[in-house]
């Protein structure tokens, strides 16, 4: 147990945050610990995982836990289906590598997602034309208000874009151990018509794609137009790609005629990235602070000094401005603490 510990390192945006109190666990019981500290002291708790979906825009007067449960198994189903479960604390990208190099299918697509596994439910995370609902089997949590173990099936999650019951009413009830995949090991579905694949894979000369071809394929795309956390600090897509009524669409047709969007019955998905690309953002910079200049989704720490707060009100005079020409109001992705 460590206090007034820096969090710089443990999240993916590099802001400088301190934490009251901060221990990094490897087992259920050593997380059972300090959550029992956690009790008696009264403390709030913030779980730490790859860091790449939060946004620390104050120091946090409670105990930060960074969970390091490791570990992958495997379960033969039949010839072609393999259930496979990771601890919370594997990187998700190793995993995603660790099952294409088994030949397992299902993840491809999935490739170079920055974060833990632990996560990848919470937000039901997704990339061209795959989701974790598509292939999930059921995840192990650990229940704070008793400190019992219990495990969610797919329905009982509640997945929807970018969401699940852990972000609704399970929000701060739960941390996800481990979760468990339903893979392919023979008859794999390629999925290529999302994004910029199939382009992707005419430019490696690909004309019957593998699983790894996919992955191949879309590690290219995405290291093409994302920044690596590594090199500058972001949280991948800070925004949420919001779904209108058809009606409203259309109203915005007439007056914005290439507006894209993604029919989904009466409702309209329009990307976040065209809106914000619109409102003038893309590339430009305030302060510390910038919307990438290939991704405008992406909001960056541009010289690597700035504040939680500078980049939670950037993102505020994003989403103003596109409310102001759009109509449409942006829902942040990133979680604010």
């Amino acid at each position: 147990m460590q206090e007034n510990f820096s969090l710089q390192p443990y999240n993916t945006f590099g802001v400088e945050a301190k934490a009251k109190y901060f221990t990094e666990v490897n087992t259920i019981d050593e997380l059972k610990e300090a959550l029992i500290f956690a009790k008696t002291q009264t403390l709030q708790l913030l779980f730490l995982g790859g860091g790449s979906n939060i946004l620390l825009t104050r120091d946090f007067d409670g105990l930060a836990i960074r969970l390091n449960l490791r570990g992958i198994s495997e379960e033969n189903i039949n010839e072609n289906e393999v259930w496979v479960t990771a601890k919370a604390g594997e990187n998700w990208h190793e995993f995603v590598i660790y099952c294409l190099q088994k030949n397992y299918g299902g993840l491809e697509n999935l490739s170079l997602i920055p974060g833990n596994v632990g996560t990848s439910p919470m937000q039901n995370i997704g990339a061209y034309g795959t989701e974790i609902k598509d292939i999930f089997i059921s995840c192990e949590v650990l229940d704070l208000e008793n400190l019992e173990l219990r495990t969610f099936n797919l329905e009982q999650c509640r997945f929807g874009y970018r969401d699940s019951i852990f972000k609704q009413e399970g929000k701060g009830r739960y941390v996800i151990l481990e979760v468990t995949f339903k893979l392919t090991q023979k008859k794999h579905s390629i999925k290529t018509e999302y994004g910029a694949i199939k382009s992707e894979l005419e430019n490696l000369g690909i004309d019957n794609p593998t699983i790894q071809d996919i992955s191949k394929a879309v590690i290219n795309i995405r290291q093409s137009k994302l920044p690596d956390p590594k090199e500058i600090g972001n949280a991948g897509s800070f925004f949420k790609n919001p779904t209108i009524p058809l009606g409203q669409f259309e109203v915005l047709q007439q007056k914005f005629e290439n507006i894209q969007g993604y029919p989904n019955g009466d409702w309209v998905k329009v990307p976040a990235g065209w809106l914000i690309e619109q409102c003038g953002w893309k590339g430009k910079q305030i302060g510390n602070v910038a919307s990438h200049k290939l991704q405008s989704l992406v909001i960056i720490n541009a010289t690597g000094n700035a504040t939680g707060k500078e980049i939670f009100d950037f993102s505020t005079e994003i989403i103003n401005s596109v409310k102001e020409k759009f109509g449409i109001e942006l829902e942040r992705e990133v979680n604010i603490i």
